[in-house]
């Protein structure tokens, strides 16, 4: 195990058509995982990632195993290839669960399982158009959260939901409520206010149903305690019991991702080597933003895999 070295498994929004397709070219591996997640789906992942439309892999219950096979394929060939086992490990919203497999807390298949339910059930949890998502751009938390709050009328909800970096914030709620709450961010100064292509508010309360629904699942998963930490993403620390995990997995889908204080989490406890174990760099992005001293290798492709492996 490396003392310094840390990886990060990415969410939502990592996914594209054809992603993977020059690793599963050179390491069978890659497509032996996701013909394992085909096999809980009933449907070929592998053909939806490679041959899919855009539409199709960006439903929320497709994306998740999606996702959550990409990142675990790149684990399992990174082992095989005699990478440095991590000595922590992190994942943003979706990728926590990436994250628990590699730290054998979940089994592969059960958690294939839970992410297709976890998908259906925040899409089902808001009718679509109902509830929207935005990223606000150039402005600090404090005011972001203010501008929420005032935007908050009747019945309408909006949170600051995702902290990604420093400057940038994703606000979530009731379509109503985020309209309100970007127009107030731009008025306290906001540079720019993106709407964000998904129709499920996601970590706001509205997203409670969605933890109810899939509760019994994942009660009836066996959860065992990590053998690499992971800093989770509703308290920014480590749980070593598994059985706790379980309860911070269902919270996590209705609370917000302080995902700056995730990367902190990770420093403080010694990290100095980050690898983004998914498709893209978007984390590696953001992570430079948090820590600009902290190293980041990405694995997407044969060259930046290789080099990632050379250079840890």
């Amino acid at each position: 195990m490396k003392n310094d070295l840390a990886f990060v498994f990415p969410g939502q929004g990592s996914q594209k058509i054809g992603m993977l397709s020059e690793l599963a070219e050179h390491h069978p591996i890659v497509q032996t995982t996701f013909a394992e997640a085909s096999e809980v789906l009933d449907y070929d992942l592998w053909a939806l990632a490679q041959s899919g439309t855009q539409e199709q892999i960006n439903l929320t219950e497709r994306t998740q195993p999606l996702l959550l096979s990409a990142s675990v394929a790149i684990w399992r060939l990174w082992m095989a290839l005699g990478g440095p086992r991590p000595a922590q490990m992190a994942g943003h919203s979706l990728g926590e669960w990436s994250a628990l497999v590699c730290a054998e807390v979940v089994d592969f298949a059960d958690a294939v399982k839970i992410v297709r339910a976890r998908g259906a059930a925040m899409q089902e949890a808001v009718p679509a158009g109902v509830g929207a998502m935005a990223a606000i751009i150039g402005l600090d938390d404090d005011s972001i959260k203010q501008a929420c709050v005032a935007a908050e009328v009747d019945d309408d909800v909006v949170d600051a939901v995702n902290f990604n970096a420093p400057g940038q914030v994703v606000i979530a709620g009731t379509a109503a409520a985020v309209d309100r709450a970007v127009a107030n961010c731009k008025a306290a100064g906001a540079k720019r206010a993106l709407p964000l292509p998904v129709s499920a508010p996601f970590h706001t309360s509205l997203m409670r149903p969605a933890a109810d629904s899939i509760a019994p699942l994942v009660a009836d998963v066996t959860f065992s305690d990590p053998v690499i930490p992971v800093i989770h993403n509703v308290t920014a620390s480590v749980e070593a019991d598994g059985q706790r995990i379980k309860s911070l997995m269902l919270e996590q889908i209705y609370k917000p991702v302080p995902w700056v204080d995730c990367v902190v989490a990770l420093e403080g406890r010694g990290a100095l080597t980050l690898v983004e174990c998914g498709p893209g760099r978007v984390l590696s992005g953001l992570i430079k933003r948090i820590a600009p001293d902290l190293c980041c290798y990405a694995t997407d492709s044969v060259v930046t895999l290789n080099d990632s492996l050379v250079s840890v």
